[in-house]
């Protein structure tokens, strides 16, 4: 039976009204959005259910790893609710300002130190930033293979299949493990969770480790750490320009139409 970890960060819903998200120009921050749910972004939700269904078929063990700050214990804990067997948070000062790299780099080390594992799955890129790194850098920093995006992963005879999916369809790769996978949103929806689960998901401890718990390099956590830098984070300005092209009937407004366009 495979050992699975499933990687998943807490986001601020993105289906939020983008009014709602404010930046900090001079700081390069985003501003906590006031009045706006935390949730488990959907692309790793989607991850979270391709390990399901393979636990639905072969057995096996899932653990979750999220790393962040300030979460929300009913949001971040919905994998276990959805069948998830356990779940461990990164939390440290040590990881704030972090890029992708270091993103990688401490969930690296956090599985290095879950131990045993056949498959690691990512959704295919966190639903706020949209990077779509931190995936292939645990497999960089681990020395195993990764395969991105999937939309489906089964086990047959021993290797792992996963339908790639490509610009113009899809593509069926076969590989051993370990090995990380990307899950994408064609993957379909992922299971609700049910009230039994979510019951047994309230009462479950999550443990909490910091950056000394993983024997993480301080030097490469963190701001200190980061190899990508802000220059510069804004929300762009959208301008609308609209003008009305008046006729005596609607073949005379036609006319004046055609001739502004050519005008243009």
């Amino acid at each position: 039976m495979p050992n699975m970890i499933v990687c998943v960060k807490q986001i601020a819903d993105p289906e939020a009204p983008p009014g709602s998200f404010k930046v900090d120009e001079a700081a390069k921050q985003v501003l906590p959005a006031a009045g706006v749910s935390q949730v488990v972004s959907p692309f790793d939700e989607q991850a979270v259910e391709a390990a399901l269904r393979i636990k639905d078929a072969q057995g096996g063990k899932i653990t979750v790893l999220s790393l962040g700050k300030n979460f929300v214990m009913d949001v971040i804990k919905k994998p276990l609710s959805m069948g998830a067997d356990e779940m461990i948070l990164l939390q440290d000062p040590a990881f704030e300002g972090s890029d992708s790299h270091t993103t990688a780099y401490a969930l690296a080390m956090a599985i290095k130190k879950v131990g045993e594992y056949d498959l690691i799955f990512c959704g295919r890129q966190a639903a706020d930033w949209d990077a779509g790194q931190v995936g292939s850098g645990i497999a960089e920093i681990l020395g195993i293979p990764a395969i991105t995006p999937a939309k489906n992963v089964e086990l047959v005879n021993g290797n792992v299949k996963v339908e790639r999916v490509v610009t113009d369809g899809y593509e069926v790769i076969e590989a051993s493990t370990p090995l990380l996978i990307m899950v994408s949103n064609e993957l379909g929806e992922p299971r609700y969770p049910k009230l039994k689960g979510i019951m047994a998901a309230a009462k479950k401890e999550v443990p909490t480790w910091n950056a000394q718990d993983i024997g993480a390099d301080a030097a490469k956590l963190g701001a200190g750490g980061a190899r990508a830098k802000v220059h510069k984070l804004f929300i762009p300005v959208k301008e609308g320009k609209c003008e009305i092209i008046e006729g005596e009937n609607p073949e005379d407004a036609a006319v004046n139409l055609a001739l502004k366009l050519r005008e243009r």
